[in-house]
């Protein structure tokens, strides 16, 4: 199978294990590469928050008088028997979460959450490929390093740049093929039209705070 099939396995099943979808066999063994494995924990992380946004368009539905009683009588028993306390209570939020779970498994059967800004970080001579997409509704940016590595004693660090202004570090990536940062609210709002770049720095990122080796890809952000 290929690396790009593998990866959109994991997102797959790692949407799948949020939704409580996973077999508990499946589940146990997907818990056990999630202690080893930080990429998959990030794709965890970014499915928690994107379906998270989905129960705040949800309003709660409170069932008609005469289905309540029909309900109450099957479940608890003919209507002489003594009242449920919060019954009713039970029963609204009951119908709010079944409205969730349909909800979010509607998006998620449909389709995987879509970036709204991509990049494509290229060397001149192809050697370094990164695939950048942003989320705006998390501040994920999601990088994918299809060819290429930092050599050994050596980082690549990720740069904004904006402009004419100084680049500003992102941070340094991983080793990892796949990854996912966090941009703070002040670093989303410089996002579009602007440039990512890929610096070659000591180990650990850039000393001084700029670019401080060779640059190695650019590539300019634009909307999805």
């Amino acid at each position: 199978m290929s690396e790009a099939a593998d990866h959109k396995d994991d997102r797959a099943q790692a949407g799948e294990y949020v939704l409580g979808l996973l077999a508990p066999e499946e589940a146990r063994a997907f818990e056990r590469r999630l202690a080893s494995e930080p990429e998959l924990a990030s794709l965890v992380a970014l499915w928690q928050e994107e379906l998270a946004l989905l129960a705040d368009e949800v309003e709660p539905v409170a069932p008609a008088r005469h289905l309540k009683r029909a309900i109450d009588e099957r479940v608890f028993g003919p209507s002489e028997q003594p009242s449920r306390p919060f019954g009713w209570l039970r029963l609204t939020l009951g119908a709010t979460a079944l409205a969730v779970a349909s909800l979010v498994a509607a998006l998620f059967l449909v389709s995987e959450p879509s970036p709204d800004y991509r990049a494509q970080i290229v060397a001149e001579d192809a050697s370094l490929i990164v695939a950048a997409a942003y989320f705006e509704g998390t501040g994920y940016l999601e990088l994918q390093r299809k060819a290429g590595r930092a050599g050994d004693g050596r980082s690549l660090e990720l740069w904004l740049i904006e402009g004419g202004n100084a680049p500003v570090s992102l941070g340094v990536m991983p080793e990892t093929e796949h990854s996912i940062l966090k941009l703070d609210a002040a670093m989303r709002a410089r996002l579009k039209g602007a440039v990512l770049a890929v610096s070659d720095e000591p180990e650990g990122g850039s000393p001084t705070g700029a670019p401080t080796g060779a640059v190695l890809a650019v590539g300019k952000i634009s909307g999805v």
